[in-house]
């Protein structure tokens, strides 16, 4: 007998990307019109994000307010909304699989993406703003002229900008780093404490992350100095980029290139023993989840996502296993802690969370909404004020709380969420800080 909703564990299938089929449009219209008719007769996601609204309004503005008479062509706008945050299949949606409905709303919308990029659709400038390391290497070289022209009060590059390549004017950047992480850990020597529960039982291997090497590395030298105060030692790895970027556009061409190349520099660590880290939510979860899908036959793929965690799960493990070390106090009297989308896609727990209530006499206001940011898609011409108007739930949690203090284990969601309340507010006093450097100032450890 059919149950309506499943209440067994979501399961993923593989995303059979170079099957002929996979692209075959007329084969993908069927499947987004079987999938998009259950969503109409549900509704459950009706406020998760813009894809539903927009979905809804569709149906519901055609001549006979059901899918029937709905074009083909008027698809494109819902799957543009689709940020790839997982929570509708993760959180929300009663028919994923093993239900028979069979529904990954997320895995069709990269199925379209895909053979939009096979065909050629997605613009040259697009497909310059995924190649982060390329990027990257640039913007580093050139840090302090790259952080200017990507200001927002230059209103002299910023319409050039969003002119080449569609980045709003208004949009918060981020910025880069002349020295990167794997440069400042290089010439850095941060000794593993001896006294701690840990010492001599743990080591691991940090994938530094595109955005941890050339835009934050501070996110790394933190998450070292935690982890060594704590007697674990830290080594750190970036051979390139986990191709989220890529994976967003539908390059799936790309993105599988870089789960290869990423997991078998990786796979030496595991085999000498060392977990791996990631300290990026999406890199996270790109590790953990999406390669093996993409990748079902490399091993080191699999060996990857069996030994990889969050940094903030690790963290958590490590308090359970050994202890920590005391000696955290309170930085501030309270923060707002943003619980990443894709974080909570890899169905953990509430880790960061978790993390900074191990500091005595600290209040943490958590928000589970979404940011609305997306990562790139949040910053584009056509998507900004909607990432806004998706973010004025979280914006508006936030301002009740009435804790300056903003974190996010995502650090362009913390941006976005600070660029949401300052505009509700006018106050232009809220503080960014990421989880691991909450924990780290908390241990007054320099970093």
């Amino acid at each position: 007998m059919r149950r309506e909703g499943s209440l067994d564990a979501p399961v993923r299938h593989p995303i059979d990307w170079q099957d002929p089929d996979y692209t075959d449009f007329e084969k993908i219209d069927e499947e987004l019109r079987r999938v998009f008719d259950i969503c109409h007769g549900c509704r459950r996601c009706f406020n998760l994000c813009d894809v539903f609204p927009r979905l809804f309004d569709l149906i519901d503005n055609s001549s006979s307010g059901e899918l029937d008479t709905v074009e083909s062509k008027d698809f494109a706008n819902v799957v543009d909304a689709c940020t790839l945050c997982d929570l509708c299949f993760i959180n929300k949606c009663p028919y994923v699989p093993p239900h028979e409905f069979n529904i990954d709303f997320p895995h069709l919308m990269v199925r379209y993406r895909f053979a939009e990029f096979q065909k050629g659709r997605v613009p040259w400038t697009r497909k310059q703003l995924a190649k982060t390391d390329q990027n990257g290497k640039i913007a580093t070289a050139l840090a302090p002229l790259a952080n200017w022209a990507s200001h927002t009060d230059n209103t002299l590059t910023r319409p050039i900008l969003e002119r080449a390549v569609a980045l709003h004017q208004q949009a918060p950047l981020p910025t880069f780093q002349h020295k990167t992480l794997l440069r400042e850990v290089k010439d850095k020597t941060v000794a593993v404490n001896p006294k701690a529960p840990a010492y001599g039982q743990e080591k691991v291997a940090i994938y530094a992350t595109c955005f941890g090497n050339y835009n934050q590395p501070k996110l790394g030298l933190a998450a070292q100095a935690i982890l060594a105060h704590n007697g674990v030692e830290v080594t750190f790895v970036y051979p390139g980029c986990c191709g989220m970027p890529a994976f967003e556009q539908g390059n799936l061409k790309q993105t599988t290139q870089q789960a290869k190349i990423v997991a078998s520099s990786l796979r030496p660590y595991i085999e000498r023993g060392y977990k791996i880290l990631s300290l990026i939510p999406s890199c996270s979860l790109m590790l953990k989840m999406e390669w093996p899908l993409l990748v079902t036959e490399d091993e080191s793929v699999k060996l990857l996502s069996q030994n990889t965690q969050d940094i903030s799960e690790y963290i958590i493990d490590l308090h359970h296993t050994f202890g920590l070390v005391e000696g955290l106090r309170p930085m501030a009297d309270s923060v707002t802690l943003h619980l990443a989308c894709h974080a909570r896609a890899q169905n953990m727990g509430q880790k960061a969370a978790e993390m900074l209530r191990l500091i005595p006499n600290f209040k943490v206001d958590v928000i589970e909404r979404c940011s609305g940011h997306g990562g790139t898609w949040g910053m584009m011409v056509d998507h900004f004020e909607v990432a806004l108007k998706v973010g004025k739930p979280a914006f508006r949690q936030i301002i009740k709380n009435a804790s300056s203090l903003i974190s996010s284990e995502c650090p362009l969601a913390a941006e976005h969420l600070k660029e949401g309340v300052t505009r509700e507010t006018q106050d232009i006093s809220f503080e960014t800080l990421h989880p691991l450097e909450i924990l780290a100032q908390s241990y007054d450890l320099s970093y």
